[in-house]
């Protein structure tokens, strides 16, 4: 039986690709990636702490609106004493209320990745002419209030339709974030050429590890040590890799958690010959100009 398949990449495994490097010669991608989000208050889909009550929500509006105001600002001051760069991965809607916030990261030297108008909505199940509207709303939203179009895209709740890598190449997106199904780069086959797709984790994300499975936040620091010190372990091979780091201001962002948090930071942003700590965008635009396969 020939079960279906999206079809937009080759399955090459990780054991036959061919051997490189990143800049410097070093074997280890890592990103932080650091996600923005804007809810609306009484209406729309949500991440929730605990089940909700009815509408309005205040106690999961609240808790995640807490990311925007506190928990941000304080992984901000983490990333920069650890020298670590940030891709900030940004719902448009998140310059009504919190544009100084984007803009520390920005001087900080993030990227800006666009995710959505807000999280409020999903693209899933939309028609093309509506989905075409989110994507560029999100992208000129963005634009409109740094200067310049966002490269990366990863989608609200990462739900795509069969025509989004198409639409998002078409309005000019370089790479996605919203595949996760390997540890390199890999071209998507698309309408008119090709899109990149930079690996996001799922299973090294605090909304997944924390919220939808309940570690505590010395396991989920834990996780990211051992997935880093593994995955040089395994880049040191000859095939280059990326690891990223997937955070939310309201998760990451809470004090208890920042603590363990930190020792995990520090532990991949010492020294490290193999590795290059990276944005996304950086990560994107090394494949595409080094023609990696």
């Amino acid at each position: 039986m020939a079960l279906r398949h999206p079809g937009r990449f080759d399955d090459t495994p990780i054991v036959h690709r061919t051997k490189g490097a990143w800049p410097g010669g070093r074997k280890l991608a890592v990103y932080v990636a650091l996600n923005l989000e804007s809810y609306a208050f009484g209406e729309g889909l949500s991440e929730d702490i605990v089940p909700g009550s009815g509408q309005p929500d205040v106690l999961n509006w609240s808790w995640r609106e807490y990311g925007n105001r506190i928990g941000a600002w304080r992984l901000h001051d983490e990333f920069k004493a650890a020298q670590l760069p940030a891709s900030l991965l940004v719902n448009s809607a998140i310059f009504e209320r919190h544009g100084a916030l984007v803009e520390a990261y920005r001087k900080a030297g993030a990227a800006i990745v666009a995710h959505g108008r807000t999280n409020s909505e999903s693209q899933a199940g939309l028609d093309e002419a509506a989905e075409r509207a989110l994507i560029e709303g999100a992208r000129d939203g963005i634009a409109a209030h740094t200067g310049a179009a966002p490269q990366g895209w990863l989608g609200p709740w990462i739900a795509e339709t069969e025509r989004t890598p198409d639409l998002l190449h078409a309005a000019g997106f370089g790479y996605a974030l919203d595949w996760c199904m390997d540890d390199q780069p890999i071209w998507l086959r698309v309408d008119g050429g090709k899109l990149l797709s930079v690996p996001y984790p799922q299973e090294l994300n605090d909304s997944n590890a924390i919220v939808a499975r309940r570690h505590g936040a010395a396991e989920f620091a834990d996780m990211i040590v051992d997935q880093f010190d593994e995955m040089r372990e395994q880049a040191g091979q000859g095939v280059p890799l990326v690891m990223g780091v997937a955070l939310h201001a309201y998760v990451a962002g809470q004090p208890f958690r920042l603590r363990a948090l930190r020792k995990a930071l520090r532990h991949i942003a010492a020294p490290h010959p193999d590795v290059w700590l990276a944005t996304t965008d950086q990560i994107a635009a090394h494949w595409r100009a080094a023609s990696m396969a």
